[in-house]
């Protein structure tokens, strides 16, 4: 539904295609929107946390997009403008990577690789926060912040994109709004002493 809104024009003409997945249009923003809204439900309901269950899954979240990506990759999708070969080679990349970039007569660049490594790294960091006595929540919102760092840039290198205006890409303009509004929980939460829970991996 995320997707289908800023496509709004193309499927009020084409209801038909709005359940048409297998020709795109899954946004991994919707997803995250969609999994936050399910996880507060779900805890409310059973009486749990909804920061510690949202600092458990966030580690695999990044890690599940790092190797989602690689989905982008066999699909020769999601990727950046034309370049040459020799700017491939000199990233140091794997034949394998380098043929799969050359689509349709030229070579592109692999920004799939780019979010994966970034998403990758991020798994380390977030492994490592878990083990410090962090507040709870903060795993979470850790989470968001890096990961929309990665995805504003790499965005900016995707042919792909949905765009909000001509100018601005909608993922851009997602990323900097998710970065500002963990920044502005993180401080809120510490000025209010909500999050006052703490815990380490043995908690």
């Amino acid at each position: 539904m995320y997707y289908v809104i800023f496509k709004w024009e193309y499927y009020i003409k084409n209801p038909g295609d709005i359940l048409a997945i297998w020709e795109g249009g899954i946004a991994i923003h919707g997803g995250l929107l969609g999994a936050v809204i399910t996880a507060v439900i779900f805890s409310r309901k059973k009486g749990i946390s909804f920061w510690r269950l949202a600092d458990i899954a966030a580690p695999s979240i990044i890690l599940g997009q790092a190797i989602g990506r690689w989905g982008n990759f066999i699909n020769q999708e999601a990727h950046g403008g034309e370049v040459s070969r020799s700017f491939l080679e000199s990233l140091l990349l794997p034949g394998l990577i380098i043929n799969q970039m050359y689509i349709e007569g030229a070579y592109y660049n692999p920004t799939f690789l780019y979010e994966s490594l970034w998403n990758i790294l991020g798994f380390v960091l977030l492994v490592f926060l878990r083990r410090l006595s962090i507040k709870r929540g903060e795993v979470f919102l850790s989470y968001i912040i890096w990961y929309s760092v990665g995805r504003y840039f790499v965005e900016g290198l995707r042919t792909d994109s949905l765009m909000l205006t001509e100018s601005v890409r909608i993922a851009q303009a997602m990323s900097l709004t998710l970065i500002a509004a963990a920044v502005l929980v993180i401080v809120l939460r510490r000025r209010l002493e909500k999050a006052v829970h703490r815990y380490a991996d043995r908690d």
